[in-house]
């Protein structure tokens, strides 16, 4: 039974109780990633193969997010979440004892499901648990065990790797999942819903489709390059399953996403810069350890402490500018965590193959202080410009384009820059990318930082115009109250 809701503290143990789930998504998220190197040795299998323990996970959240938001403002969120906390940390079980590596990826695909209501509806219940002044501070909480879970996945991984089997590292799941479920059975409240309404499966088929065919796509393309006649075919797909999906969701009485959550344009800007940032950051976070590693010659776990700076940074700035938001609007925050987004990756265009570990960790710091600026006020806009029978389609929508954005940003990002080295090359690279002189290396990454800083200046542009209409906004309400 939930917590007495008029109690103080009940919105702190939702909030703790859901973000047990998120991190453990989080972290499943990038754990295995360290590991597919022992998955190659132990199963014999070709990484080709192997990574598909990665890509299955990430296929089957991105596809499943948005239906299973829509899902929940149907049927309540508490039971969604409970089953995917449930699911989670059976398949995880299972995929510790999976006997072959196609067991292994079929099991990852069912703990992707319960990671999917876990990610779809974590942001959703705790915006129902918190007051609208509290909301930024809450959510940036939330940022913040995102951030933990990304540092913490790799470094984790790596501690288990050097002294157990990789069984433990879904293991190491089960105590965590099985607290967090008594936890959500404890404290989330169960917001019965009598709904009539039906589902629209026709819209959630087709909507699989087009994510799925732009999801393997690119998975594909960044493995194999994007000349491939499969990758062609499937990026053809998507563009008309999307069409074909909107023309069934104006057609039908319930969707599963309402069209006309798109004509509020707090809902559609922050979704839009929200998307550009994950492509940028993602997208940057795949070229950096090639950097760290071939250009400047760190080892291995130096090169995870490097990385970590960034992360580290969001989860101590998050739930101050979420706090902060709280006070003074999103709007002003969003606009200067991207205004600092643009300097640290100008910064970061300045890398060369001399840069000191000082230097490096000087340039990334205002990225840092720029995501977590800019995430949890921004997260706080698109929740609260919806009503509440649809903060389960607003949760899985940002969720869907944080996923799909770093998955965009990895492919066209690490593709851009294999080109560019290629080019720099004289149009032939012996092996890959990383074969060419550190120079060319370092002259593409530069390249790719410069079309970054295009995406972040874009975002940026449709911020301003928004803050603009919301100081607009402000003088008329300050002229009509008078």
């Amino acid at each position: 039974m939930a917590e007495n809701q008029e109690n103080p503290r009940y919105k702190w143990m939702v909030l703790v109780s859901v973000a047990m789930g998120v991190f453990l998504a989080t972290i499943d998220g990038s754990i295995v990633n360290i590991g597919l190197n022992t998955l190659v040795r132990d199963f014999g299998k070709p990484l080709a193969v192997i990574e598909w323990v990665v890509l299955a996970y990430m296929l089957t959240i991105s596809t499943l997010m948005l239906s299973i938001g829509r899902l929940s403002d149907m049927v309540g969120k508490k039971k969604l979440f409970l089953a995917g906390m449930a699911i989670f940390t059976v398949s995880s079980g299972l995929c510790g004892l999976s006997p072959d590596i196609y067991w292994l990826i079929g099991f990852r695909v069912l703990q992707a499901v319960g990671a999917s209501m876990i990610m779809a509806l974590g942001i959703a219940i705790v915006t129902e648990a918190f007051p609208s002044q509290e909301r930024g501070k809450a959510l940036g909480i939330m940022g913040t065990m995102v951030s933990i879970g990304i540092i913490a996945g790799p470094a984790i991984g790596g501690i288990i790797l050097e002294s157990l089997t990789w069984h433990w590292l879904f293991f190491v799941n089960l105590p965590i999942g099985i607290i967090g479920i008594l936890m959500v059975l404890r404290f989330v409240p169960d917001r019965s819903i009598r709904s009539t309404q039906k589902f629209d499966f026709v819209g959630a088929g087709i909507l699989l489709v087009s994510l799925a065919s732009f999801l393997v796509a690119l998975s594909l393309g960044q493995n194999g390059g994007f000349n491939n006649w499969v990758v062609i075919t499937l990026l053809g797909i998507c563009p008309l399953s999307l069409m074909l999906f909107i023309w069934a969701e104006r057609k039908v009485e319930q969707p599963i996403i309402d069209l006309k959550l798109f004509s509020n344009n707090q809902f559609s800007i922050n979704l839009i810069t929200g998307f550009l940032v994950f492509i940028s950051t993602a997208g940057t976070m795949l070229i950096l350890p090639l950097y760290l590693l071939n250009i400047l010659g760190y080892g291995p776990q130096q090169t995870g402490l490097m990385l970590a700076i960034t992360p580290v940074i969001v989860a101590v700035v998050a739930p101050l500018s979420g706090a902060l938001s709280d006070r003074i609007g999103t709007r002003p925050i969003t606009t200067l965590g991207l205004a600092m987004l643009i300097i640290g990756f100008f910064a970061v265009s300045s890398l060369s193959e001399h840069t000191t570990t000082l230097g490096y960790l000087v340039r990334f710091i205002p990225i840092g202080i720029g995501v977590g600026l800019f995430q949890s006020p921004n997260n706080s806009a698109v929740m609260g410009s919806v009503s509440r029978d649809r903060l389960g389609v607003a949760s899985g929508l940002l969720s869907l384009t944080r996923t799909i954005g770093q998955t965009t940003g990895i492919a066209l990002l690490g593709a851009f820059w294999e080109n560019r080295v290629a080019a720099y090359s004289g149009g032939f690279i012996h092996m890959d990318a990383t074969s060419a002189p550190s120079l060319l290396q370092v002259m593409g990454f530069k390249d790719t930082i410069y079309l970054v800083i295009g995406l972040l200046m874009i975002a940026f542009c449709i911020s301003l115009w928004a803050l603009f209409l919301f100081f607009k906004n402000q003088q008329k309400h300050s002229v009509s109250v008078s």
